[in-house]
């Protein structure tokens, strides 16, 4: 079926894409109808020739299948300045399987920030029911700054990419060195661009694409962190919104700090619970009768590995490395309590099966698998800093002795994770955001789907973005584990969801669903691959959304 021409959407393409992307910076940016009348021509005409663009669709690479055709557009490094200097998209598409039933197109993200999206429709063509393949294009995009497009680097070294780090008053001098070092690489490597690797450009971008591909409107499915992007689309493009769907939602108003403390904060909880449900299976498992006495087992090991880790197969175990990886291990009890015996069979010396003990060793990285050769090495962890930084400046303290006492406070409030959480990042020595942050509060219909025990995005960050989205309805999973809730061979989650996006029609009201073995066995499956679900990429990690 051939694409309609772009000369009759041209004009209200163009027009409805200036008003937000020439405006100047607002606090709340809240979105126009029309562009702005003291916006210049020269900016209408350079913008004009980024739509006229005509993507030269081909195969993507000999690896992947012939229907996933990739091509290379351009965008402006700032939308403020559209005739300046232009970056590389890169943008991807695998076409309806139905054309004469087809409804649109379909953008996706996988989450990061910093995760690679051009290879997201495979996911979701594997993964998405045939009645939804018929209804839509599945569009894929590298984010801005993001692996094939014009990937960013700090020109950082392993070690420099660990940016969680625990509160140690003998070691918290030199991780303010740390966080000053990699700040000032960052702006030594990436300066003139790091600024605008921002939410609010990639949303422009999405909205750019659109127009180049000749649509009116898009419908989205976003996980973690594409949930903040997609409502930042929203309130920017309010028109533009088809069907969103939102999955394992971040907390609008807690970008970026806040996000990053909710992982302190949410761990506690499902800490609990998860001492509860060992408790209850202390024949099967020996870590003790009640939760009193399986929170003991667990802080002695930490204890024992602060005084000598404990090693697996030669790899040592600090308490640092068991607290932080239980704290994304304890949403899926199971799990969790899996590790904590192997662990404990190791602090006796006796033989443990280092693949149940990974959570616990440390974080491996996002990785980037399925990266171009040309990718950066450290491109995830310079993307994800340009976000969690540069979206918001003004949640980030100057001030490297508040960081001290957050963390130290924290950490009495939330054991687990609370110092690594609050303790010093990069963010405190970045440069002012080029715009204030995006207030989402608007009346578009999307869906805002949720596990209850997530391990990224927990529940209340999730009902954060439902009260922000006052056109959303919520769809919740009792009972349901992981990050990343759709699909999960739950028929009631999928069945709303590939509902909404075959339809269009929202549920009446919030939905309510009880997890299954199945969609929590899923849950675990995908939490030990560490990927997300619809992504071919290993992209989700515990130190990502």
């Amino acid at each position: 079926m051939r694409r309609r021409s772009l000369a009759p959407l041209l004009a209200v393409s163009v027009t409805a894409t200036l008003a937000p992307l020439l405006a100047t910076s607002t606090a709340s940016a809240a979105p126009a109808a029309a562009p702005s009348a003291a916006a210049p021509s020269a900016a209408k005409g350079a913008l004009d020739r980024y739509v006229k663009q005509k993507p030269q669709w081909k195969r993507c690479d000999a690896d992947s299948p012939a229907e996933l055709e990739c091509a290379t557009i351009n965008v402006p490094l700032d939308y403020r300045l559209p005739g300046g200097k232009r970056i590389d998209l890169a943008i991807s598409r695998i076409k309806s399987t139905a054309p004469d039933k087809r409804h649109g197109v379909l953008f996706s993200n996988p989450g990061g920030p910093g995760g690679q999206g051009l290879y997201m429709p495979m996911g979701m063509q594997e993964r998405l029911p045939e009645s939804a393949q018929q209804k839509y294009d599945l569009i894929g995009f590298d984010p801005r700054g993001v692996g094939k497009s014009s990937p960013v680097s700090c020109g950082l070294e392993p070690d420099e990419e660990e940016w969680l780090r625990p509160y140690k008053e003998e070691t918290f001098d030199k991780d303010v060195a740390w966080a000053r070092d990699v700040a000032n690489k960052c702006k030594e490597k990436a300066g003139d661009t790091l600024s605008h690797i921002t939410t609010r450009n990639t949303a422009r971008d999405m909205d750019l694409i659109r127009a180049i591909l000749g649509e009116k409107k898009i419908s989205y499915v976003g996980y973690s962190y594409g949930t903040y992007l997609g409502a930042v689309y929203t309130q920017l493009f309010p028109g533009r919104a088809d069907r969103f769907v939102l999955d394992s939602a971040i907390d609008p108003a807690r970008a970026w700090r806040g996000m990053i403390q909710w992982w302190a904060e949410g761990a506690e909880p499902a800490f609990d619970r998860w001492t509860e449900w060992a408790a209850e299976r202390s024949e099967k498992y020996g870590l003790g009768d009640t939760p009193k006495e399986v929170d003991r087992t667990f802080w002695d090991l930490v204890e024992q590995a602060d005084e000598k880790p404990i090693e697996v197969e030669g790899w040592p175990n600090t308490g640092d490395d068991i607290r932080s990886g239980m704290r994304g291990a304890v949403f899926s009890p199971e799990y969790a309590t899996e590790g904590i015996v192997e662990l404990k069979k190791a602090a006796a010396g006796e033989p443990a099966a280092a693949k149940k003990l990974a959570p616990f060793a440390g974080s491996e990285g996002a990785g980037t698998a399925g990266a171009a050769a040309e990718t950066p090495s450290d491109n995830m962890t310079a993307s994800l800093l340009a976000v969690v930084c540069g979206d918001n400046s003004a949640v980030w303290s100057r001030d490297p002795e508040s960081y001290r006492q957050d963390a130290i406070e924290d950490k009495g409030r939330y054991p687990l994770f609370g110092d690594f959480a609050s303790s010093i990042k990069p963010c405190a020595f970045w440069d002012e955001s080029a715009e204030p942050a995006t207030e989402v509060n608007n009346k578009v219909g999307s869906l805002v789907v949720q596990n209850e025990w997530d391990s990224q995005t927990p529940l209340p960050s999730g009902q954060a973005l439902h009260a922000a989205l006052k056109g959303s309805k919520m769809l919740t999973v009792l009972g349901g584990e992981g990050h990343g809730v759709y699909p999960n061979g739950n028929a009631c989650t999928d069945g709303t969801v590939t509902g909404y996006l075959v339809t269009g029609k929202l549920p009446a009201k919030d939905v309510t669903c009880e997890a299954t073995a199945d969609s929590n066995a899923e849950a675990r499956k995908n939490q030990k691959r560490n990927v997300l679900p619809g992504s071919p990429l290993p992209e989700r990690a515990p130190d990502r959304f």
